[in-house]
């Protein structure tokens, strides 16, 4: 073997893997180029072929946090639903699926925005949208424009100081609780058909080992 090789430089999607896990670990400031080559037994060299700089990380960090947390939030909301309450559920489905809306990460970039007034203003975007599309949800079936903007703060509002709160829960806890949050959200019950569906797709996907639940 030709020892003089030199190591792999690795996948830039493998260093932006290991910058999350060192953000959601120990925080923004534990994301440095040499201690994300000593955790992937990389050298410096290999993490430059593909950022141009610690920034340029950071930018695809909060790209990928606003893809698959709004992103996938927004896209949750405008799904289509025969009613209110299945168009909850359907939203619900963030808080059961990380790979949908991974609760930790968020937290994690909440608590970088203290201290990136760039960051802070993305996050209060961020935010916007999410309420604008749970909102949009409660107009779509017919409650008031005063009702709606309300109802989707409280839905928001709800989730982020479960996030923030670090709230821990066992999946099989919040599959129990997921169908109240609908009936206290909604104002309505949902029927056990929209019951029955919820809790099947989520019965069928986490049938695995699993760990504690940090969000609604």
């Amino acid at each position: 073997m030709n020892e003089s090789l030199p190591r792999p430089r690795a996948s830039k999607a493998l260093w932006l893997d290991a910058a999350y896990e060192l953000l959601i670990s120990e925080g923004i400031d534990a994301v440095k180029v040499m201690s994300l080559a000593k955790r992937l037994n990389l050298t410096r060299t290999g993490f430059y072929w593909h950022f141009k700089d610690i920034s340029e990380l950071h930018a695809a960090m909060i790209d990928r946090w606003k893809t698959q947390n709004t992103g996938n939030l927004v896209a949750r909301c405008r799904q289509d639903a025969s009613g209110l309450c299945e168009a909850l559920f359907n939203l619900m489905d963030c808080w059961l699926d990380p790979m949908l809306f991974d609760a930790p990460l968020d937290l994690a970039i909440r608590n970088w925005a203290r201290v990136n007034p760039d960051l802070q203003v993305q996050l209060s975007e961020a935010d916007n949208l999410r309420i604008k599309a749970v909102t949009d949800i409660f107009t779509r079936y017919g409650s008031s424009k005063e009702h709606a903007d309300v109802r989707g703060l409280t839905v928001i509002y709800t989730q982020i100081g479960y996030i923030s709160m670090q709230i821990k829960e066992t999946r099989a806890d919040r599959l129990a609780r997921v169908q109240h949050y609908v009936e206290l959200f909604a104002g309505i019950p949902p029927t056990e058909e929209e019951v029955a569906q919820f809790l099947n797709r989520h019965r069928l996907t986490g049938s695995g080992p699993h760990r504690e639940m940090s969000a609604v």
